[in-house]
């Protein structure tokens, strides 16, 4: 539990139907197998203690009296486990039947949650044998012990609040008013669900999307165990098509039809509260919803570490899939060249100027003034790219940049600025061989200036090229590559830059433009401020500041997550095993936060740009923090 971390697992035993003491001997197995893995929270199917197409005998006196025994037993041989189950069962309360999940723990049952909407269409015929659940039901004797019974019911753990579940039913999913809904109005994280959907063609996606978008709707963990193997298949077949979802993510997924295995992830219960705090239409005050609603407490131990099993993605900015990376890429594209479009048509501007580097964010910034330019159906004389070599330029950056400003037919120019800032030294007296920020900034300033005086020249908007990385290391020269008219690129991470880039390169018919594109992909990053003995590139930004990949995942996890520094070193230390040991990771991650609090100033003095992600850093909506917060909470010790 350590970090908001709770293990959760959906398990699908083979069953007999109507016959509980079988079926609870499988899961009694199957629940001391999950408690040895770390488990707190398992769900069975629905009706799992019977098996559910157990039809008519499910008015038999005799199966429900069965099935109260096999809950019984599964109490007494499931006592000293540290975690809650959830089994489904049909249960007699008041002369009615209902279709229930009993949740369990500690050797006793914690609460009854009867099925609301009762599924009564085509093979369905539950409305035959059971009646349907409402509100605050009152309690129900099992055994010598009375449980709370109805649909109002919410479970929290003693020593983790944020532990807090609600349960749904089968097709309780599938109504206009689903009752998982209103748990989480009532404050629960989680939901599970015990059901048992028969299989048919194209349901799976069906069902997937039902999990997966009620859980990103509710901003919660989803847990959906499936009746599968072992059903009567006298009408239909159950396929055990078990999902975890986490906030509309996928977390895991027992495919139809795979066997009985159970599917296990964690969900992160901080970054579900994180979220449900940034997320403003998410449901407050609905007190009629939630009135009378029953707070069941239970306590499964002192919290532990919890290992991690699901995936965490070292690159959270760009798609794993290449299919999806492709329409992303696509999608980025279209916003980039709409945004560039309605500034240019509200300043009835016809020309941009673009500083060219030889590196990925003024190749990006050019790629997208070229297509908008395209879309307006304007010359691409109107793009003015600029080169402009200074004491560290090198042959290969320049080249890439004069190749590429040609080959998109560009208005291009070149203008060294070595005795420009060597007179601005001399002005201010500055020793060329002082290699120090002064002599660094200087040429980042000189260069501004000329991109700035020429856009005055032209009546055109200087379009920056700085990225969300940079910005968020403070990686900018002030009022130098820091300032612009207009910053395409603003809310772009530096390993989605690449990432864009690189689909570029693949989507061009024009194999010479492709080539220049891969080979400023393969060209380290670098400011090229210092002057290089060799030819070969002398500043690595990321020999200085630390990888970008690493520091795009810190940005990710501290802003879209609101993890703390301590639970962003173990998801990296996760997230990159064998790449980086951890007190490589845990020494950028500090410069990250350092960084990150001493230059808020340069991001508090923006221009304009689009937003492209759900993480962004402009001060005007993204992130408003005083530029001169303390950083001590944030630093890695803490």
């Amino acid at each position: 539990m350590k970090d908001g971390f709770v293990k959760v697992a959906a398990v699908t035993p083979k069953v007999k139907v109507a016959d509980p003491e079988w079926n609870v001997h499988q899961m009694i197995e199957r629940a001391e197998e999950m408690a040895a893995v770390g488990v707190r929270l398992l769900v069975f199917p629905e009706l799992s203690v019977t098996g559910y197409t157990c039809g008519d005998l499910f008015l038999t006196d005799t199966l429900l009296k069965g099935a109260r025994e096999a809950l019984y037993e599964f109490l007494y041989q499931t006592a000293e486990l540290d975690m809650v189950c959830v089994l489904g069962m049909p249960l007699e309360k008041g002369g009615s039947i209902y279709n229930t999940a009993v949740v369990v723990s500690g050797g006793r049952v914690l609460g009854v949650v009867p099925k609301s909407n009762l599924s009564n269409y085509e093979e369905f015929h539950e409305l035959r044998c059971f009646s349907p659940g409402e509100g605050d039901m009152g309690d129900v004797l099992l055994g010598d012990d009375r449980a709370p019974f109805g649909t109002k019911l919410v479970f929290q753990d003693t020593w983790v609040p944020e532990f807090i579940f609600g349960v749904e039913v089968g097709s309780d999913l599938l109504g206009i008013s689903q009752p998982s809904s209103v748990h989480c109005m009532a404050g629960a994280l989680l939901v599970v669900n015990p059901s048992a959907s028969s299989e048919y063609c194209d349901k799976s996606d069906y069902r997937r999307g039902l999990v997966v978008g009620q859980s990103g709707r509710c901003v919660c963990g989803y847990i959906y165990a499936e009746a599968g193997e072992g059903e009567s298949s006298t009408d239909v077949v159950f396929a055990g098509h078990n999902i975890i979802s986490e906030n509309g993510h996928l977390l895991a997924e027992r495919e139809p039809f795979s066997g009985c295995e159970p599917i296990i992830s964690e969900i992160d219960l901080n970054r579900l509260r994180h979220v449900r705090r940034h997320f403003t239409v998410y449901p407050r005050g609905m007190d009629a919803l939630v009135e009378n609603y029953r707070k069941i407490v239970f306590d499964i131990g002192v919290p532990v570490e919890t290992i991690l099993t699901r995936d965490v993605p070292r690159f959270p900015f760009v798609p794993e899939s290449e299919e999806e990376r492709q329409r992303r890429a696509k999608e980025i594209t279209n916003i980039q060249v709409a945004a560039l479009k309605k500034r240019m048509e509200h300043l009835g501007c016809k020309d941009v100027v673009i500083g060219l580097s030889g590196g990925l964010d003024s190749t990006l910034t050019l790629l997208v003034a070229t297509k908008t330019f395209d879309r307006m159906h304007l010359d691409r004389g109107g793009i003015h790219t600029v080169t402009m070599p200074g004491f560290g330029t090198t042959d290969r950056t320049h080249d890439n940049a004069v190749k590429l400003a040609k080959e998109l037919a560009t208005d291009f120019r070149e203008i060294d600025i070595c005795a420009a800032v060597r007179q601005h030294f001399s002005d201010i007296g500055q020793s060329e061989e002082e290699h120090d920020t002064t002599y660094e900034n200087a040429q980042a300033r000189e260069r501004t200036q000329i991109l700035m005086d020429l856009a005055n020249r032209e009546n055109a908007i200087v379009l920056g090229t700085g990225d969300l990385s940079e910005l968020a290391l403070g990686w900018a020269t002030y009022n130098g590559d820091h300032m612009s008219m207009y910053d395409i690129n603003a809310s772009v991470p530096k390993t989605l830059v690449r990432s864009l880039v690189e689909y570029h390169a693949e989507k061009t018919e024009d194999s010479s433009l492709s080539a220049v594109l891969k080979s400023i992909l393969e060209t380290p990053v670098s400011p090229e401020l210092l002057p290089s003995e060799d030819g070969e590139i002398a500043q690595k930004t990321e020999d200085i500041v630390g990888p970008y990949e690493l520091h795009d995942f810190f940005l990710y996890h501290m802003m879209r997550t609101g993890a703390k520094p301590s639970k962003i070193l173990r998801l990296a230390c996760h997230a990159f095993r064998g790449v980086y040991d951890e007190e490589t990771i845990e020494k950028w991650l500090d410069i990250f936060m350092k960084r990150f609090f001493s230059q808020q100033y340069k991001r508090s003095c923006l221009p304009d740009g689009p937003k492209v992600g759900s993480v962004g850093l402009s001060s005007k909506g993204d992130w408003m923090m005083p530029s001169d917060a303390s950083d001590s909470l944030w630093r890695i010790h803490n």
